[in-house]
């Protein structure tokens, strides 16, 4: 197989392994509620335990992996998170167990995001192919968390809410992980190109700090921060908002999941496409307008729904349940796309740095989006929670006009 194809499918299966792991955390918070009789407000910690160790450590993976070696860094990380997988359905019995898996799949996932961000600068060309490659590989981790949301619904028992069958499911995510590395293994990257001889970790950790006070740095991070705030409200909060306000199946409400992350990944493959055509910023504006208009025509259909004699199935369920998902399309083609345009401004013994703060800039605003979706879920009801979105979508809307104009600046 070609050299360069390998590496390109090793890192798409890579990230959807996990894209798996990372977004069962909607799955995984609707499930210890069940089991281990856990409140919507403290389960939604569980995206804080993921997240808050992937900002932490991608500042400190950006820096020293280009010395350790992306491609060794990413092995180490497969095969812990393998033996943790394995460990799962055998002690795993209590609420902590599952803080302490998201936090070992967040650092992680901290060394596997910087070293795919990294990597796809050294076997793309050009920016346009820069931005094609890297809607790809997120659509791909899209179709991981759709797959994963699958799995997970067909380990959980409807009848029985404090059955513990549903952690079998990380046996088969453990040998996943394993099959990951195997692929990895046979991959060869170079990697000189991200390296500068003539510094060291300290000083590349240094360097890295100062690209945060950068302008065009400090408008991206706001960019990715609202993203992932309105991104992370939905994938997490998905399952619970079925189940609760729409009140079908927690098995069904998975899969709601599942359906929301595959029109996430038909958003990000179509813009590969799309994107060698159209300008970015006209792109984006239009993906996030697009987004709100989804939230304002949904969410009022979720009042007054009619109650069903019998059990709600996706044959019988209300127009609703099918409607929503499909702002999913919109929302998924903007991350992969600002993520783009910053690496691409940038040279690319930069792109490892600029990875890591991509991390942990997404990471946090992962973790702000989940915990108050949360609290406004407990507090106000699951409808109004997702009507909180609409403020971070205007707000990213005006953001992405100050990023284009410091990506001018920058290429200038």
């Amino acid at each position: 197989m070609n050299s360069k194809l390998l590496v390109r499918l090793s890192l798409i299966f890579n990230y959807m392994v996990f894209a798996i792991l990372l977004n069962s955390v909607g799955a995984v918070i609707l499930q210890v509620q069940r089991t281990f009789d856990v409140s919507k407000a403290e389960a939604s910690v569980l995206e804080g335990f993921k997240d808050l160790p992937i900002a932490i450590f991608s500042f400190i993976v950006a820096s020293f992996l280009p010395k350790v070696g992306i491609r060794k860094g990413m092995l180490i990380a497969l095969i812990v998170v393998a033996g943790l997988c394995f460990l799962m359905p055998i002690v795993a019995d209590e609420f902590w167990y599952f803080k302490l898996l998201f936090a070992v799949v967040g650092i992680s996932f901290a060394v596997i995001k910087v070293s795919v961000f990294a990597t796809i600068g050294l076997v793309t060309e050009n920016t346009k192919e820069h931005s094609s490659l890297m809607s790809t590989i997120e659509g791909f981790f899209m179709v991981g968390v759709l797959l994963g949301n699958v799995f997970f619904s067909l380990f959980v028992n409807d009848a029985d809410p404090s059955s513990r069958t549903w952690l079998n499911i990380y046996w088969y995510l453990g040998a996943m992980t394993l099959l990951a590395a195997g692929l990895l293994f046979f991959a060869q990257i170079n990697e000189s190109e991200s390296k500068r001889e003539d510094t060291n970790t300290k000083e590349e950790f240094l360097d890295m700090l100062r690209l945060v006070i950068k302008p065009l740095v400090l408008v991206f991070a706001a960019s990715a921060f609202l993203f992932v705030l309105i991104e992370q409200s939905f994938m997490t909060w998905t399952p619970t908002f079925y189940q609760d306000v729409l009140q079908v199946p927690a098995s069904m409400g998975i899969q709601a999941g599942a359906v929301l992350a595959g029109a996430l990944a038909i958003g990000r493959l179509l813009a590969g496409f799309v994107l060698r055509r159209i300008h970015w910023l006209t792109f984006t504006l239009l993906c996030t307008v697009l987004v709100g208009v989804c939230v304002l025509l949904t969410l009022p259909l979720t009042a007054n729904q009619p109650e069903l004699t019998e059990a709600i199935t996706w044959f019988n369920a209300p127009f609703v349940v099918y409607l929503f998902p499909i702002l999913g399309v919109f929302l998924a083609p903007i991350y992969p796309t600002i993520n783009s345009v910053v690496l691409s401004a940038l040279p690319r013994y930069m792109q490892s740095s600029m990875s890591g703060l991509i991390v942990v800039f997404s990471a946090l605003g992962g973790t702000t989006g989940s915990i108050v979706t949360g609290h406004i879920f407990e507090a106000y009801g699951g409808t109004n929670a997702f009507y909180f979105s609409l403020i971070p979508i205007l707000a990213l809307c005006l953001v992405l006009i100050l990023l284009n104009r410091q990506v001018k600046m920058q290429v200038a």
